[in-house]
């Protein structure tokens, strides 16, 4: 794949996470902000001194424009990050189309750069958690991501080993299984980080968490097909028109 080719599914992958950031951030405002509003609250009514000063940035700022910026911003990043790695996985993981290769590419972000690390270290309320282990968390958090993403990546080159001798659902089955063993073990030996304090209502927590795992698992199916559906666009493109009887010569754009 040549760099005009790479250069112009990164442009649309872009794109498309911008456009997963923007369903995202109208799920996360309606859906979310409600236990986000109540963990608050709770911090408000437990703490046992007073904040000086005016807030720097207002609660309803917070919750559009800072919510939406930060959304879109993940949406770019990980959009421009996930069509790089489409390019390296497309014909290297089986016979895919591009729409199938981008589904799977999303398919395979979600799992191990959100759902596998929050299953080990769940998403807390902004204002839940002792501040003096933030650091803490946030760096086992990131180690649990990238011991996923490096335990999904070598799953893949595994199955791709075993497949001339198991076949491609075997070899698959055997991989995953590997994968699961290999995180279960990760997850056992990591310490734990969840530290929610007494009295949190369970109901504004679960909520929370359903949220942000609804707006991850909307972020990225969105991405799936929208950039699916560019990619292919950009590899697969269709001629305008074709004289009757003849066949259509296909050329790949630069850009």
């Amino acid at each position: 794949m040549n760099s005009a080719i790479v250069r112009a599914l990164l442009v649309r992958g872009m794109l498309a996470g911008l456009g997963a950031g923007v369903l995202a951030f109208v799920f996360a405002y309606f859906v979310g902000e409600g236990s986000v509003d109540a963990a608050i609250a709770f911090e408000e009514s437990n703490s046992h001194h007073a904040e000086g000063g005016e807030e720097l940035v207002s609660r309803s700022v917070q919750s559009t424009a800072g919510l939406a910026t930060g959304v879109l911003v993940f949406g770019v990043a990980v959009g421009g990050i996930a069509a790089l790695a489409f390019c390296f996985a497309l014909g290297r993981i089986g016979r895919f189309g591009a729409r199938a290769t981008g589904a799977l590419t999303a398919l395979a972000a979600f799992l191990t750069v959100y759902l596998v690390p929050t299953l080990k270290y769940p998403a807390n309320p902004p204002a839940v958690g002792d501040p003096d282990t933030l650091n803490q968390r946030t760096a086992l958090y990131f180690l649990m991501i990238a011991l996923s993403i490096l335990l999904g990546i070598t799953a893949v080159l595994l199955g791709r080993r075993l497949a001339p001798a198991w076949g491609n659902w075997n070899a698959s089955i055997a991989a995953g299984l590997a994968f699961v063993a290999a995180v279960t073990v990760a997850m056992v030996f990591l310490p734990a980080g969840d530290n929610v304090p007494n009295g949190f209502p369970a109901t504004d927590l679960w909520e929370f968490r359903m949220a942000s795992l609804g707006v991850q698992a909307l972020l990225w199916a969105a991405f799936g097909l929208l950039f699916g559906f560019l990619a292919e666009r950009v590899l697969e493109p269709r001629a305008a028109t074709a004289p009757a009887g003849r066949g259509a010569e296909v050329s790949v754009p630069a850009a």
